[in-house]
């Protein structure tokens, strides 16, 4: 049997005039090693896709992170400069895609922005430059140009009882790591918390009764993707996931 096809999210880039469609490459292996998928990246084309017709082909989706924010608008409050940079073109790609995938039953890992944007797609909220909130930690990159150290493992989550993750990984808590300004506000709707900071931040999250599978962090599982059995365990459980939405998708 051939193997599942999962869709990437991308940035826009601009480059040498022209916009690039782009995807960290760790997100690819980790696609095509960790969940034994074939990754392909979807262009942030907006309102141009037929996003129905790229979902019909495919087995799951992977929304990845990225260093621009969810523009705020999108959830009812003002974007500022220093909030951003900002992406349009992928937020008018990613938001609408994740809501499609959700509502089809289509598999869906949700990283970092990824997991942003699932939560203003489901119609809830952000909270910007969550260090300069009163009692948060600082959630963001360590300042240095080797990205094992900007990727580094930074502190434990408590994994919420009875989900998702906790079927995934267990209920002990673990170590993850920190790359984050924004951060889930208010949750969407039909979404729930999978596990939670020492700080209170929500670092995953699900959907309630979902008709597929849906998880998403606010770490970074696909960097440590070879090494860390956490972040292997979260792969392995999305390729299980794909591989059993194409069998059904192909009837076999």
């Amino acid at each position: 049997m051939t193997k599942p096809l999962v869709l990437v999210t991308a940035d826009v880039k601009p480059i040498d005039g022209f916009n690039w469609h782009a995807v960290n490459a760790t997100y690819l292996h980790a696609v095509l090693k960790g969940s034994d998928a074939i990754p392909m990246i979807l262009p942030s084309l907006g309102p141009e896709l037929d996003l129905d017709a790229a979902l019909d082909q495919v087995d799951g989706v992977v929304a990845t992170g990225s260093r621009s924010n969810v523009n705020p608008v999108l959830y009812g409050q003002e974007p500022t400069e220093a909030n951003g940079p900002y992406d349009p073109d992928r937020d008018a790609t990613t938001l609408p895609l994740l809501k499609r995938a959700v509502e089809r039953g289509i598999p869906v890992f949700a990283i970092c922005r990824g997991m942003q944007e699932l939560n203003v797609a489901m119609g809830g909220t952000l909270l910007t430059e969550v260090q300069e909130l009163s009692g948060r930690k600082d959630h963001r990159a360590p300042v240095s140009e080797q990205q094992d150290e900007r990727f580094r493992i930074a502190h434990p989550v408590d994994v919420a009882e009875g989900g998702t993750l906790e079927d995934v990984i267990g209920s002990e808590p673990f170590d993850v790591n920190s790359l984050h300004r924004q951060a889930v506000g208010d949750l969407g709707s039909g979404l729930v918390m999978e596990a939670r900071a020492e700080d209170g931040t929500i670092e995953a999250m699900s959907v309630k009764d979902s008709a597929g599978y849906v998880l998403a962090t606010q770490w970074h599982p696909e960097y440590w993707v070879s090494t860390d059995g956490p972040s292997q365990k979260l792969f392995s459980a999305f390729g299980d996931a794909v591989r059993a939405y194409r069998e059904k998708r192909l009837g076999l």
